[in-house]
């Protein structure tokens, strides 16, 4: 766990670049049951008014939320997170497409924090308005 000591509004806790390419997007599918042709078919996208294959928004908002908890070290640390979806990430053919995710403080409480969440491709913000609570003693219920 975070020393909430040495920490202050507007520090960046957590920055880190996920690369997303189709075989991590065949294998969030499996896991999540989520075989949405927009998702792996670049004709179905296109034909869906999208630009071509796009990664699925809970995986998007997943890698967020992940940097952060491996920042805890405790994914139940994790009191409350929402977000709301800014652009799609679209997914290339060939090569990977890299998602930069980072946290700042926002607020800090007795025992939490507050954070603001950033992800962008190409520097152009894939999620809007992320935020979580986050526990800073796990041994507190």
């Amino acid at each position: 766990m975070p020393n909430k000591d040495a920490l202050c509004v507007g520090d960046v806790v957590v920055a880190k670049t996920y690369e997303l390419d189709r075989r991590s997007l065949a294998r969030y599918a499996g896991a999540s049951g989520d075989f949405n042709p927009i998702h792996y078919n670049d004709s179905y996208a296109e034909d869906a008014g999208l630009p071509g294959v796009i990664a699925h928004g809970m995986l998007t908002m997943s890698l967020a939320i992940s940097a952060v908890t491996d920042w805890l070290g405790d994914p139940a640390a994790v009191l409350e997170y929402g977000t709301r979806f800014a652009n799609p990430v679209q997914v290339p053919g060939r090569g990977s497409v890299a998602v930069h995710v980072s946290a700042t403080v926002r607020e800090i409480g007795a025992d939490t924090l507050q954070l603001a969440l950033n992800a962008q491709v190409d520097g152009q913000d894939v999620l809007g308005r992320a935020r979580a609570t986050v526990r800073l003693d796990s041994n507190k219920g």
